[in-house]
This record gives structure tokens, C-alpha cells and sequence, in this order.
């Protein structure tokens, strides 16, 4: 199982990309170099990811910042929280709901570190509030997992539509077949898609 670890890889990444799809190509010159987006694994992270759910980027920002500011990104300080704390900086009800079944959950970070995609995605999905994409996400950023992608992200699906001039967006389980070609570099294309998606419509498609 292939590791990203630095910006190396996702040069690798982008140009075996190029070779297998040539509109990865038309894409890379635009975007320009990808970003690594390598990001600590944990707690956190995963309660990010819940954050971000179903919201726009500068949505999910905002509610973090309001969390962090509150020091309610911790398992124990959400276990304790109220609700009342917990919408007070921007969680929905459900939200909430599932930021304390992920703190209650006890989940063995460590020994994710080591294990395949398909592992990972069971574990986390385990949790209430945490679906499929969001175990993706986690897999692809925390824990640097090279080829999995995340085909449930609608930013994914239209910049998909553009760049494969596809006459509707592309529903997660065709996504999830085309990505296949892109193997074993898939979140690297998913960067790719991102970052053609920020230079389409001006703005981030992910934190």
C-alpha cells in the first residue's frame, strides 16, 4: 500500500496521471503544482470531517474556528460539552450527535495507521456520522493513502462533469468507476479534481 508522505509523491502521482488520461493533463496545466495535503490523524481530524459535512468550505471554517476558540476539539472536552456549548459555536443537532458518539467511540488511531483502505473505511464507518466519504477523506489526508478516492464529494462529481465534459454530474457510483483507471494514484487525481475545481468556479471544494 502506497504512502503520501511529500510533495514527490504527488509529482509521481500527477505524472502517471497524465500518461493514463490526457485530460489530466489539460487540468495539471492550469492548476499547476498540487498541494500535498497531508494532515494529522486523530480525533480531530475525524471531528473536522464531521464538521465539514454537507457545508461549504468557508461554512465549515468558520463553525471550526469557533470551536477551536472554545477548546471543543478534544475527546473529553466534547464528552463534557453540552449541546447547548456545542450549537453555541455552530453544530446542528445531529451534529452534535455525532461529535459525541465519535468521542465515545475509543477508536484505535495508532493502529489505523498500518491498515488497508477497506479496514479503514469499516472502522470509522462503524460510527455514527461518519459515512463512507468521510473515511475516505480521513484515509486520503490523515493517513496518506495513495490510492483512494472519495467519488460521494460533489465537488469531485463537478469538477468531474467539466473536465470529462460529461452532460450531468457524474453520480457517486459512476465516479467511483472511472476513478478505477486512475488506479493506484487516486488520491492524487482527487487533488487534481479539487484544484481544477478551485480554478472552474473560484473557490475550494475542500478544507
Amino acid at each position: 500500500m502506497r504512502i503520501i508522505t511529500c510533495a514527490e509523491d504527488v509529482l509521481e502521482g500527477a505524472d502517471h496521471l497524465r500518461r493514463v488520461e490526457p485530460r489530466f493533463e489539460h487540468a495539471l496545466k492550469l492548476t499547476g503544482p498540487l498541494p500535498l495535503r497531508r494532515k494529522k490523524d486523530g480525533f480531530e481530524e475525524l471531528l473536522a470531517a464531521i464538521v465539514s459535512q454537507q457545508i461549504s468550505v468557508a461554512a465549515a471554517n468558520g463553525i471550526w474556528k469557533r470551536l477551536k476558540a472554545a477548546k471543543l476539539t478534544g475527546p473529553r472536552k466534547v464528552l463534557w460539552a453540552s449541546e447547548e456549548d456545542l450549537r453555541a459555536a455552530g453544530l446542528s443537532r445531529q451534529k452534535v450527535r455525532y461529535a459525541k458518539a465519535l468521542a465515545e467511540a475509543r477508536i484505535d488511531y495508532a493502529g489505523l495507521r498500518d491498515a488497508q483502505t477497506k479496514v479503514v473505511v469499516e472502522t470509522l464507518t462503524a460510527v455514527p456520522g461518519i459515512g463512507v466519504w468521510t473515511a475516505e477523506i480521513y484515509a486520503m489526508f490523515s493517513l496518506g493513502h495513495a490510492d483512494v478516492f472519495a467519488p460521494g464529494d460533489l465537488a469531485l462529481q463537478e469538477a468531474a462533469r467539466i473536465l470529462f465534459d460529461l452532460p450531468e454530474r457524474p453520480r457517486e457510483r459512476e465516479l467511483r468507476r472511472m476513478s478505477e483507471a486512475w488506479a493506484p494514484w487516486r488520491a492524487v487525481a482527487a487533488r487534481a479534481l479539487w484544484a481544477y475545481y478551485r480554478v472552474e468556479k473560484q473557490r475550494e471544494g475542500v478544507r
